[in-house]
């Protein structure tokens, strides 16, 4: 294949390319053969012998690089059956084929592009039969742009162990979302599960999730793999990822069997916070006839360690392909991965958050709405508190959205006091709003000619970054 540059490998670290393809352990290499590899896994980008991938209806195009030292950030177009993605962008999740609260048309008319939902939740209900019948996602719910689904992995495994959306999503503990722990076993076939909606036996293999998404009917769809927690040892680490190794080739397969060309595969880098499994990951992964790739699996116990196994990993993808993020979505950490050429986002948090009455707000408005001056960090602020009683502003003056448009902080506080379901919706709204005007912004500052054009826009939206 072609290259992005970087020294030429050594004859044992391409040697090793396809052994790490198969799965065997990094560790057979030295130090300096797995640094090699490291260097040089884009410069080979895939080996000869993998299949051209065939999306006659997809494509990626990057438009423009960013001028700005030392970063990958770039601008592209995704295109789909259903249309086009300008990148990077964020995929607003309709996990159970609604983003929660809010209609598609206001949705759509608060400039997102990108909607995801989630197979293990519509595998139980309503099953992906009727949406099949229902004639798929979009024309069952009214959305018709772009969507993806997920594989089902990570909620049949968040739901089992509790402690990955601990880790990557949050501080949510499963229980406490009344779920009761429902894995059951994972072996080679799959993962075995009760279901949380009516306590039946469930069993997920790769075959099954591909024939799901293949009936819900999203554009782009996800293989199969387990996300492991950062808990767990770094043995286990590796044989999960060898087995979601094993799995993604079972869904290349059941992929391939009902392809019909209007849906597009991606793969899953896994591996932990470990460097030489991630690096074996995406060895694995370069070689495969994906789409695209999205890096997945635990990122660690803090923003430090997701920075670096993000950036660690990011660098090592080829770059003729679209990067998606799984399950990220803070205003900084999409600052800092579309610095490592991440192309799209996606994450609960705009719309979770929205719902109990959190905005999100730019950097100017920190001050303002924080009691302890602009030292705090706060990407959104509570409508729910007291302060806003009397507030006749809408959130943001510069803000388009409906909610900002016609209505009051003062009245949005009331609507949560009272319970109205309407608020949540509201704020819900203006935060799909939000992160739409964030993403436009972002690919504005791409493009421009300046170098310091990303980090004058960050510092808009991040307090503490750059000059405004």
């Amino acid at each position: 294949g072609g290259g992005v540059g970087g020294a030429a490998p050594s004859a044992a670290a391409v040697a090793a390319w396809p052994v790490l393809g198969e799965g065997f352990a990094a560790e057979e290499l030295s130090p300096s053969e797995v640094n090699e590899l490291r260097v040089a896994m884009r410069a080979a980008l895939v080996p000869e012998e993998a299949p051209p991938a065939g999306y006659g209806a997809f494509a990626f195009e990057i438009l423009r690089n960013s001028s700005e030292p030392g970063s990958d950030a770039r601008c592209g177009r995704l295109v789909t059956p259903h249309g086009v993605v300008e990148t990077p962008n964020f995929i607003f999740c309709g996990t159970k084929a609604t983003v929660k609260g809010l209609t598609a048309e206001q949705v759509r008319s608060s400039g997102a592009q990108f909607v995801l939902a989630n197979t293990y939740h519509l595998m139980l209900q309503p099953g992906g039969e009727l949406v099949e019948e229902l004639g798929g996602l979009q024309t069952m719910t009214g959305w018709e742009g772009p969507m993806l689904t997920d594989s089902g992995g990570y909620q049949v495994f968040s739901m089992g162990f509790g402690s990955v959306s601990n880790e990557v999503k949050g501080s949510r503990d499963t229980e406490q979302l009344g779920w009761k722990k429902s894995l059951i076993k994972i072996d080679e076939h799959g993962a075995t599960f009760r279901s949380y909606r009516d306590g039946s036996i469930q069993v997920l293999t790769a075959e099954r999730s591909m024939e799901v998404q293949r009936q819900l009917g999203a554009d782009i769809v996800l293989v199969f793999d387990e996300c492991t927690p950062f808990k767990v040892a770094k043995s286990y680490t590796a044989s999960s990822m060898r087995r979601s190794h094993r799995w993604a080739r079972r869904s290349i397969r059941a992929f391939g069997e009902h392809d019909d060309g209007r849906q597009a595969l991606y793969g899953i880098i896994q591996g932990g916070v470990y460097d030489d499994l991630r690096n074996e990951s995406v060895a694995f992964a370069n070689s495969q006839p994906y789409f695209g790739v999205a890096i997945g699996g635990s990122l660690g116990a803090d923003k430090g360690d997701m920075y670096r196994v993000v950036a660690h990993t990011a660098r090592l993808l080829r770059r003729d392909r679209p990067v998606h993020l799984l399950g990220i979505g803070g205003v900084a950490d999409i600052f800092h991965g579309v610095r490592q050429g991440i192309d799209t986002f996606d994450c609960v948090h705009p719309t979770r958050i929205g719902r109990h009455g959190c905005a999100l707000v730019m950097a100017k408005h920190w001050d303002e709405y924080t009691d302890s001056g602009p030292t705090k960090q706060a990407e959104h602020v509570n409508l729910g508190q007291s302060r806003f009683r009397r507030d006749p502003r809408p959130i943001d003056d510069e803000c388009g959205c409906y909610a900002c448009r016609t209505h009051s902080r003062a009245y949005l506080h009331h609507l949560l006091k009272s319970d109205e379901s309407v608020g949540g919706s509201l704020i819900s709204l203006h935060n799909v709003a939000f992160m739409s005007r964030l993403m436009a912004a972002i690919r504005e500052a791409i493009a421009d000619e300046d170098p310091g054009a990303l980090l004058a826009e960050e510092a808009r939206w991040v307090r503490g970054r750059g000059k405004a």
